[in-house]
């Protein structure tokens, strides 16, 4: 990592200290962190799951919206690294997805056909609580440099403590909610980008492009935005 990526890194955690106030969106401070893992580090394309009160992970926020890699991630997570990332607690590297064994089938195969090569798996963990992972996707094979793994662990860790609010996490009853929270948030805004992308006739990942230059130009939480646009209050 050069002086300017270095830079550039400590820049991001000072912007995401900004962003942890009491009214902050959850959904749009993992976007950030998925977003800066993608431009700052050796990596192709990032997302973040988190486990619903079943215990199944579900992607609430990753660096494209296209369909591929959504269901890339949601193959892992169902029989891949995210899943062991998330019942291990720690970190599942991948050097060479091609050899992977046949556990992983179908992960594999999509993984080699959307052209990704390599991944780590890193667990969102506070002290003995997992509730999702951090999963960063590499063009190559090859091992991931160990200060950008450190980078992403640092990053893993803001998200637990961005959906935990760490001082309120007390009891599983506090933490079901705020987890059920933030995926109720991905849900509406699900739906907002369909509505955008039908509206405006385009393309999903330009409909949440759209979605979170509105909030950012208008002070407003990706949420919020999203709510409106869904139940008509609000068009772009």
């Amino acid at each position: 990592m050069n002086d300017t990526s270095q830079r550039q890194l400590l820049e991001t955690f000072v912007k995401l200290a900004d962003t942890l106030v009491d009214d902050y969106d959850v959904v749009e401070l993992l976007q950030v962190l998925v977003d800066a893992c993608r431009d700052l580090l050796d990596t192709t394309a990032a997302g973040i799951l988190l486990a619903d009160a079943k215990g199944e992970l579900e992607v609430v926020a990753s660096t494209s919206e296209a369909s591929r890699l959504v269901e890339l991630m949601q193959l892992s997570a169902e029989a891949g690294p995210c899943i062991e990332s998330f019942r291990s607690g720690k970190r599942v590297s991948v050097p060479d997805i091609e050899h992977t064994d046949d556990a992983w089938m179908q992960f594999r195969a999509a993984s080699l056909a959307h052209g990704f090569r390599s991944m780590d798996a890193l667990p969102l963990r506070l002290r003995d609580i997992t509730i999702g992972t951090l999963n960063l996707l590499r063009e190559a094979p090859g091992t991931a440099a160990e200060e950008d793994i450190v980078a992403a662990q640092a990053f893993a860790d803001v998200a637990t403590i961005g959906i935990l609010h760490e001082r309120s996490v007390r009891e599983s009853s506090v933490l079901s909610q705020q987890l059920q929270a933030a995926l109720n948030s991905r849900i509406v805004i699900e739906q907002a980008k369909g509505v955008v992308s039908h509206t405006l006739g385009v393309s999903i990942d330009e409909a949440f492009m759209l979605i979170r230059q509105y909030a950012r130009s208008h002070s407003m939480g990706l949420s919020v935005v999203a709510a409106r646009l869904v139940d008509r209050s609000l068009r772009l």
